[in-house]
């Protein structure tokens, strides 16, 4: 696994601050929290639970190995996470899921709705947004590629500052799955009618 941009991800080492990254099911994305975790970050990891129980036992058990801790989504995981970014502990995020109760942002030339929780807890939490992204090279080669934190505004209007960040967040995954459409793993439809 080559590394690019790893200052971005030490920037998180700071124990004054917690950070969020953010990444797309992109390329192999468990690679993320591996990279950081493997430069001395504590990195957990937001994720869906699987519908099915006994899948969802086998997605954990996979993930053991990257030393995080899983919080679900949603309302299930929302008091953990705020312990966990209160502590200084670092969270990643794949945010290009649908989400029906979102807000409709720009994603890939078409309005989707999109989970905002990554914009609410950045400002609240005063954490950098570090974006990561993985692409697939040739065999078991992997890049992962850590970017500068997003410019996160504050004109006060909350809403707006909302959907400014994840209207960026959205343009930089779409450039990524534009530029390796083949490595976007995505199973749903995105842009219902």
């Amino acid at each position: 696994v080559e590394v690019v941009g790893a200052e971005y991800c030490d920037l998180l080492k700071n124990p004054d601050f917690s950070g969020l990254f953010f990444a797309g099911h992109i390329a192999n994305w468990e690679i993320v929290p591996l990279a950081g975790t493997r430069r001395g970050l504590n990195v957990h990891i937001v994720y869906r639970r699987a519908n099915n129980p006994f899948f969802d036992t086998l997605v954990q058990k996979g993930r053991k190995p990257l030393g995080a801790v899983l919080f679900p989504k949603g309302s299930e995981g929302v008091k953990d996470i705020m312990r966990a970014l209160k502590r200084g502990e670092n969270l990643a995020m794949l945010v290009d899921q649908k989400m029906n109760d979102g807000i409709s942002v720009p994603f890939l030339g078409r309005q989707a709705m999109t989970a905002p929780a990554l914009a609410e807890l950045a400002p609240k939490n005063n954490c950098p947004i570090v974006p990561a992204r993985v692409e697939r090279l040739k065999g078991t080669s992997f890049r992962v590629t850590f970017y500068p934190p997003l410019e996160k505004p504050n004109t006060g209007d909350r809403k707006s500052d909302i959907l400014a960040i994840m209207t960026e967040v959205n343009q930089q995954l779409g450039n990524w799955i534009k530029a390796r459409p083949e490595q976007w793993l995505w199973v749903h439809n995105r842009w219902p009618d």
